[in-house]
């Protein structure tokens, strides 16, 4: 196991220093100018230099970036081009939002997706597999813009007019305001993700069932007469599961490195909608730290995911 960490961590190591690197270059192959946005239109060419030189920008290419690695390897991100606020600031500012929308409605998602999953593998060809089947594939071509939309104007806007305000159009309610508020403000954004989401792991679950209830040791559960609804949960989902855990360790990864269509639709002020602003601001130092951020979220829940492998199917061994 301590091999098997040390050989991942040195992998996610070199994954992050590659993006980094392609991210600094992309950067300085678009064309850009920051000091000319920053300066204004009507600025000297001694003023837009004097801005180059203050933010490092008259640098080398290959000197600005060794400057921000020696700064990143400190904890230190740098500070954003327009405000001087230091980029670990925004993203702690961020990430509660961020994360609040991926675990919620990463609960929903699951519960939905193994419940419906489950449903479907125990009762084949039935009505009710092939209605969870078409909710799946109904959901799973779904525009997840589309969806937010969709919410807002029957939940909020028409319930609204019919005088029910039983959810905001959008914004965000720290927890630490109360429970309720904060529930209130996500919900919607939690429901179009699970939605969505649920869909895939509907059709994964199913799948790996029906695999598993195949398998000769379900056949002899079943003949020692262990009750079917046993057999299905405890000798069957737990296998079933791998498969699950590696696509939930995927897109719990993504979702916490930022959300941006569901945060853009919602307006919810989390990294993926932090990310898109400094994207159209040409902000490099947020960029790359939200970047870096988000891959070493990736990094960190594959390496969850191969741990809970061996958690869940003894046969599985780490190497």
């Amino acid at each position: 196991m301590a091999m098997f960490l040390i050989r991942r961590i040195g992998h996610g190591i070199l994954v992050l220093w590659l993006i980094s690197v392609a991210v600094f270059g992309l950067f300085f192959v678009a064309p850009s100018n920051v000091a000319q946005t920053l300066a204004g239109r009507q600025a000297t060419p001694e003023t837009i230099a004097l801005i180059k030189h203050r933010l490092g920008l008259d640098l080398p290419v290959w000197k600005q970036y060794l400057h921000f690695l020696g700064n990143a390897l400190k904890g230190n991100l740098g500070y954003d081009y327009y405000h001087q606020v230091a980029v670990t600031k925004i993203i702690a500012q961020a990430l509660p939002i961020t994360v609040s929308l991926a675990l919620g409605a990463a609960v929903l998602w699951l519960l939905l997706g193994v419940f419906n999953g489950v449903i479907s593998a125990t009762h084949p060809r039935s009505l009710a597999d092939r209605g969870l089947t078409l909710f799946s594939l109904f959901f799973y071509s779904f525009p997840s813009f589309l969806l937010g939309l969709l919410l807002l104007y029957f939940l909020y806007f028409r319930l609204t007019l019919a005088g029910f305000n039983w959810f905001p159009a959008g914004g965000y309610s720290p927890i630490a305001g109360g429970i309720g508020p904060w529930v209130q403000h996500l919900v919607l954004p939690w429901i179009a993700l699970a939605l969505l989401l649920a869909a895939t792991y509907t059709r994964l679950t199913r799948g790996s069932m029906l695999d598993v209830l195949g398998e000769d040791y379900i056949r002899t559960a079943r003949s020692k007469g262990i009750r079917e609804s046993r057999v299905v949960v405890v000798h069957g989902l737990r296998s079933a599961l791998t498969p699950v855990i590696t696509q939930f360790g995927i897109d719990l990864g993504q979702l916490i490195g930022g959300v941006v269509v569901t945060e853009t639709v919602f307006s919810l002020p989390g990294l993926g909608q932090t990310a898109v602003v400094a994207i159209n601001q040409q902000d490099l130092p947020v960029i790359i730290g939200i970047v870096l951020f988000a891959s070493a979220a990736v990094v960190v829940a594959n390496i969850l995911v191969d741990i809970g492998y061996a958690v869940l199917d003894p046969r599985v061994r780490l190497h």
